[in-house]
């Protein structure tokens, strides 16, 4: 299926909305209880945008499923780390696209200058745990009882993947806006068929 990837904007709040909302819904892997509204979706995605990016892949106007980082604590010390996800229609699950998607995304952050992603998984959720092993990410412990949702309390597993070589920098530079990275246009291309 023919498709591509590009930067988010506010007008594809909507449909991510649409494939958010049944995560939050129906399962566990949200520690969402109530869907966002279009409003609030707008707002994460242009608040977001400027320093971490959001990726969506379409095909035929259709979005597929999308990607994204937000800051992984609040911190200053905190700056060079992020926090990474990856939602899919249902309908495409198990064809591709979030591994291109994630692969994008990382490559994005690497660009950046970030030097660490980190993803928390509710448990269990092999697909995702087998996605993250295959790009590389490392587990790093286990957040029992984090959460109580749909009647039952959730694990949470938490993995990493250094996107640098922090060994190599006395000192990190600051990282790159989005929108300032001169191969993005390649980047977005380089895992779409």
């Amino acid at each position: 299926m023919p498709f591509m990837l590009r930067v988010a904007s506010k007008g594809d709040a909507r449909n991510i909305l649409k494939i958010y909302s049944s995560y939050v819904t129906k399962t566990c892997i949200s520690f969402e209880e109530t869907p966002p509204s279009i409003f609030e979706m707008e707002r994460r995605i242009e608040q977001s945008l400027p320093t971490f990016p959001w990726i969506v892949a379409v095909s035929e106007n259709k979005l597929l499923g999308y990607a994204y980082a937000t800051a992984f604590r609040s911190r200053a010390a905190y700056q060079w780390s992020v926090e990474t996800s990856v939602y899919l229609d249902p309908e495409y699950f198990q064809k591709g696209f979030g591994m291109k998607l994630y692969r994008t995304l990382i490559q994005i952050l690497k660009n950046q200058g970030f030097f660490s992603a980190y993803a928390g998984i509710a448990l269990p959720n092999p697909s995702s745990i087998r996605l993250h092993e295959k790009l590389g990410f490392l587990p790093k412990g286990i957040y029992t009882r984090a959460g109580f949702k749909l009647n039952q309390w959730v694990d949470i597993s938490w993995w990493q993947l250094e996107l640098q070589d922090g060994k190599k920098f006395k000192k990190p530079l600051p990282t790159k806006p989005l929108m300032e990275l001169k191969n993005l246009s390649h980047i977005l291309n380089q895992f779409v068929p």
